[in-house]
């Protein structure tokens, strides 16, 4: 009993070590690495390899599947690229299998004391995260090395024969148990490592052994594709087709396991080196094959996964992939994109302010107004995706940039509403009345609002670049619009002692508008503060703020 526990942790750190390293990685060089994944798209060759690559840092295809479903389910990569990067990973993935089972279990105790103090020293940093993945890294191969140690004397038992005895004739079965496995353990790698390590104690058959190989291949292929079924179609497409892939090559070669079994040894004599091998040749001769059926398989996944109808009765978000909430990083950089989709609806709402100033338009009024619906489902549902972000796995740059978005967020749906009283005083005051602005009057509401639309542009563009020169502009912009309201007020209440009589007729709405339009440039230019403050630019420029603002009370 002591024996087969020792063996099922050996296995459980196998597992554990396999997630470390891969949640490591990506926590250090996710932004990076979806930036090649990105960039890979023009060519066959370039997607294929950087499947392998970044397949090969991560140590794991399901995250690569993770990136590039994401990426898919977004518009952002097309279904024949995408199913190449996966084809590429499928190949990352045996190639690391086959590092990781040289003997290296003299490096384990090295990597694991490298990288404790690292990772406990600095955990919320790059270098710390690095730590982690090393921690990780040496975690596999220790786990390797417990698993054999176990395994031997287990052999020796009665029952260990009795277990294992249902795995020795079906090829089906034995697939099942493989694909089983790597689902459990989310890792095809893990399960690979693990049948290669039993086949060497002799615990499994290599017939056995090669046909666990085949299913870990397919139990990754449906992972992929049961992480993108709350996705879009372009998702499921993308996980289907290579899900796919994998099926054509288990139905291709499973029949032919006892001649492989036959046949390996006389060509590589250790078993573990055996299964090894067979699972890099496998998947490169299948994915290499799979390359020229990539436009037919694509093809066929648009027949049979067609694009469904969106109800247009309430706006969904495009960027808050659930998937990408294993990776700090990743689910940034979504909940980023969302945010900018919230402030291009805003943006099509402060425009539509424009063509009521100077038309009575009822249909525009309701339309704009209920754009502020959009802008109110999307806030809840990018600050509730931000609410399933761990907190304590951000370093302090990533800590920073999450409430830079909840900020953002916020503003945006303060921004909404306030545009929304805009409209629906606009409606009630001048539509209804068949009423219009004087043309002076007219002209000043024509360039504050030409200045919010230019501060909320710019405002987005500090939030998405952190551009410390535009966040210096953005802040000289909000002192001009300050000023500016002061001076139109003024020559507003001019116009009224003038006895001006459209100014008469409009002065409310005229003197509400301007208070609103003020209250919105505070709002888009609120991004200014965090990219001054990161500098250490805030306090001089508060300084010189309270400087003008003396000057002013004193003129």
């Amino acid at each position: 009993m002591l024996i087969l526990l020792n063996l099922l942790s050996g296995v459980a750190l196998l597992v554990w070590g396999s997630h470390i390293v891969r949640t490591g990685i990506l926590r250090v060089l996710g932004a990076d690495l979806r930036a090649i994944l990105g960039r890979s798209t023009g060519s066959r060759l370039r997607a294929f390899l950087a499947g392998i690559g970044v397949t090969s840092l991560v140590q794991s295809s399901n995250a690569t599947a993770v990136i590039i479903t994401s990426f898919a389910a977004q518009g952002m990569v097309s279904l024949a690229s995408g199913l190449t990067i996966m084809l590429g990973a499928d190949v990352g993935t045996a190639l690391m299998a086959r590092v990781l089972t040289l003997d290296l279990s003299w490096l384990s105790p090295l990597l694991i004391l490298a990288g404790v103090p690292l990772f406990l020293t600095r955990k919320q940093t790059r270098a710390g995260q690095t730590g982690r993945a090393i921690i990780g890294l040496g975690l596999i191969l220790l786990a390797l090395h417990l698993i054999v140690e176990a395994a031997q004397p287990m052999m020796r038992g009665a029952g260990v024969r009795v277990m294992f005895g249902a795995l020795t004739g079906d090829i089906v079965l034995d697939a099942l148990v493989g694909a089983g496995f790597a689902m459990l353990s989310y890792s095809s790698l893990a399960a690979v490592l693990l049948t290669a390590t039993l086949a060497s104690s002799g615990v499994i058959s290599l017939k056995v052994a090669l046909c666990l190989v085949v299913g870990a291949n397919l139990g990754s292929g449906m992972l992929a594709l049961i992480s993108a079924l709350p996705q879009n179609a372009s998702a499921r497409r993308l996980s289907a087709g290579s899900l796919a892939f994998k099926l054509m090559g288990a139905v291709v070669i499973l029949p032919f396991a006892s001649l492989l079994a036959n046949a390996l040894p006389v060509l590589i004599a250790n078993p573990r080196e055996a299964v090894v091998g067979f699972h890099v040749i496998y998947n490169t001769v299948r994915c290499g094959a799979c390359l020229a059926l990539v436009d037919r398989v694509a093809a066929l996944s648009r027949r049979l996964l067609p694009d469904r109808a969106e109800s247009t009765a309430e706006l969904r978000p495009m960027h808050l992939d659930p998937a990408g909430l294993v990776t700090p990083g990743l689910a940034l950089a979504n909940a980023s994109r969302e945010v900018l989709r919230i402030g291009d609806i805003v943006s099509v709402m402060l425009e539509n302010v424009s063509e009521l100033l100077r038309r009575n338009d009822a249909a525009v009024a309701r339309e704009t107004m209920r754009m502020d619906d959009d802008v109110d489902h999307l806030y809840a549902e990018v600050k509730n995706y931000l609410t399933l972000i761990s907190r304590e796995q951000l370093d302090e740059t990533e800590s920073r940039r999450w409430t830079d978005i909840i900020s953002l967020t916020i503003n945006l749906e303060h921004a909404g509403d306030i545009i929304e009283r805009i409209v629906s005083d606009i409606e009630e005051k001048k539509i209804s009345q068949r009423l219009s602005f004087s043309e002076q009057g007219l002209g000043e509401l024509d360039d504050l609002h030409a200045r919010l639309v230019s501060n909320l542009r710019l405002g987005l563009s500090v939030f998405l670049n952190n551009d410390l020169r535009c966040a210096e502009q953005l802040l000289a912009e909000k002192e001009r619009f300050r000023d500016l309201e002061r001076a139109y007020s003024h020559k507003h209440l001019d116009r009224l002692a003038g006895q001006t009589l459209r100014s008469i007729e409009t002065s409310a709405l005229h003197l509400d508008l301007i208070s609103n339009m003020k209250r919105l440039n505070s709002l888009f230019c609120s991004t200014a503060y965090p990219v001054l403050d990161a500098a250490g630019a805030l306090h001089e420029t508060r300084l010189r703020k309270r400087s003008l603002d003396t000057m002013y009370v004193k003129e």
